[in-house]
């Protein structure tokens, strides 16, 4: 059978309404795996129940991470939150982190994971520690804009058997202080943390970049799919 993945979902607040990019729920399909959109729901019965029904969980984009989660105050160039999603998310993670069940978490994901295991975030980039390289590209976003440097003795390096990677870039906040719970398995060319592990667990990695957006033309994207999948199978 294949393994049912739980997607985060996205939230336009204008419109009020769930949505959720495809490329996601393609990437996750074309590594094997059945991609369910979850619920925001709060109710706790509810959530453990569908939570038992998965075999991994993949967290995706969206709005900037509460600064609350990281123990600072919001500054005017943070971006707009979204507290129910985070309050969701925190719950799942918690449980995938407490019970070793597959994660994977994607650009906004590596900022949650680290900010709730301890770590801090740039609030915004561009303001707190500018940078030549790009990290908030134009599109197409399948197109790798910079280097990331992969540390040969972690998880990504076993996945892709590279010691360094070009990738594409859409992010303006960005892990500051590693979590000490956290391993750091890729540095961007600028020294950014780029890709992240949970030592000691089966799988739970997450990412800067977009393998979804570019998993279509990098084999080395899809490796990170069907890397994921397997940990779920």
């Amino acid at each position: 059978m294949k393994p049912i993945i739980g997607v985060m979902p996205l939230y336009d607040e204008q419109k009020e309404s769930y949505w959720m990019l495809p490329n996601y729920m393609e990437a996750i399909e074309q590594a094997g795996g059945i991609p369910i959109m979850l619920p925001l729901s709060q109710d706790p019965k509810d959530i453990s129940q569908i939570f038992n029904s998965l075999d991994g969980l993949l967290f995706t984009g969206g709005q900037d991470i509460s600064t609350h989660l990281y123990g600072e105050v919001a500054k005017k160039y943070c971006g707009k939150s979204f507290v129910q999603r985070d309050m969701l998310e925190k719950i799942y993670f918690e449980k995938a982190y407490n019970l070793d069940k597959p994660c994977l978490g994607i650009c906004r994901g590596i900022q949650l994971f680290n900010a709730l295991l301890g770590g801090t975030l740039y609030q915004d980039v561009n303001i707190q520690r500018p940078t030549q390289t790009i990290h908030h590209q134009k599109p197409p976003f399948d197109k790798p804009v910079h280097k990331v440097i992969i540390n040969t003795n972690s998880l990504l390096y076993d996945i892709l058997c590279k010691k360094e990677l070009f990738v594409n870039s859409y992010h303006h906040q960005a892990i500051k202080k590693l979590s000490p719970k956290l391993y750091e398995m890729a540095i961007s060319e600028d020294g950014f943390v780029e890709a992240v592990s949970v030592p000691n667990k089966k799988y739970i990695i997450a990412v800067q970049w977009h393998p979804e957006y570019s998993f279509k033309v990098d084999i080395n994207s899809r490796k990170i799919f069907n890397s994921f999948i397997e940990a779920c199978g």
